[in-house]
């Protein structure tokens, strides 16, 4: 469950998010308010972040600086998913009403035909108790009849409601994943960040983040077109996939040709040695033509690596990183650099 604050404590964010809205220009409708809860409650770092810093250029939001937020921090799954998924919720759960309801008017029927047969029998209406048997074992069949098809139509809506869960999750999924590389992108990065750094490590351990940068990058696009550009943005992508396989870590997209890595709980030699498999596989791809099979692109990449510091937020952590990065570029490029 998303929202876990008590009674008490949503209304107090209540009085304050109405309060806040009335200070911007975007509609009292329920998607600013659900950003200004998230923001407000403190459930969502990555959010509160980003509205900050928006805030620092644009006092009063309006619409649009809200849906933009609404989209990128708060919304799960794509729109038309969601409206699909609720739709068919709405249908599955209306059948089975429409069942239960069915079974309880044969229910009462039945009752009705048993009270008929109890009075026959108390009274000892014989002529009177042949037909209220009648009634009652048709009233039975009925019953049963109406107990087995409510059963079967809960049974074939637990399996439609398991298909549309599982298809709300894939769209959460795809929600958070750069389609070209197949690793997570920059709104999924945020969001693992901030849950990786809203608790201190184990002693003896350190949130670790390594920075990657594609050498040369724009030289390949130059040369080679933008489609030579995304076969090795792709064939990092896979790198990057089998090292989080292997590791059980995050690997995001940056954004353009920066990648990132999350090392929970790691130490900095481990985030070093993965910067260095990750830069040893990547210098072994060759990125070929499909016609001459000639190598077109042997890629390779800089990186650096950073632990976080409690009590920092996740920007100084980035910034620490990239800076490390800088160095490994200057220094003469595909290299790992530590902080």
């Amino acid at each position: 469950m998303r929202y876990t604050e008590p009674r008490d404590q949503s209304a107090a964010l209540l009085r304050m998010v109405i309060k806040e809205m009335g200070q911007h220009d975007a509609a009292f409708n329920p998607l600013p308010y659900t950003v200004w809860y998230e923001y407000l409650a403190g459930i969502n770092p990555a959010l509160s972040k980003a509205l900050d810093e928006l805030r620092q250029q644009m006092p009063r939001l309006d619409d649009e600086a809200m849906v933009q937020l609404h989209r990128d921090y708060v919304a799960d799954a794509d729109s038309p998913t969601a409206t699909r998924v609720a739709s068919e919720l709405q249908r599955v759960m209306t059948g089975i009403a429409e069942s239960a309801a069915s079974a309880g008017s044969a229910a009462g029927s039945f009752g009705a035909q048993l009270n008929d047969l109890s009075a026959a029998l108390k009274d000892e209406d014989l002529d009177a108790l042949t037909p209220r048997l009648h009634d009652a074992l048709a009233g039975t069949e009925k019953m049963k009849s109406s107990v087995d098809s409510l059963q079967e139509q809960l049974s074939v809506s637990l399996r439609e409601i398991e298909t549309l869960r599982a298809d709300l999750q894939r769209a959460r999924e795809d929600a958070l994943t750069d389609p070209l590389s197949g690793v997570y992108n920059r709104k999924g990065f945020d969001q693992r960040l901030a849950e990786m750094i809203a608790a201190a490590p184990p002693e003896g351990t350190a949130h670790c983040l390594v920075m990657l940068d594609l050498d040369h990058f724009k030289r390949v696009n130059d040369t080679h077109g933008h489609l030579v550009g995304d076969s090795v943005i792709q064939a990092l992508g896979q790198v990057l996939r089998k090292v989080a396989a292997d590791a059980g870590l995050f690997c995001a997209r940056y954004g353009g040709e920066e990648f990132a890595v999350l090392l929970p709980a790691s130490t900095i030699k481990q985030a070093v040695q993965v910067a260095e498999q990750v830069r040893a596989r990547t210098k072994a791809l060759k990125v070929r033509d499909r016609a001459t099979n000639a190598t077109l692109v042997t890629p390779t990449i800089s990186a650096g690596v950073a632990a976080w510091v409690p009590g920092k937020d996740a920007s100084t952590l980035i910034a620490s990183a990239d800076a490390a990065l800088y160095r490994s570029k200057q220094n003469g490029r595909d290299r790992v650099t530590v902080a």
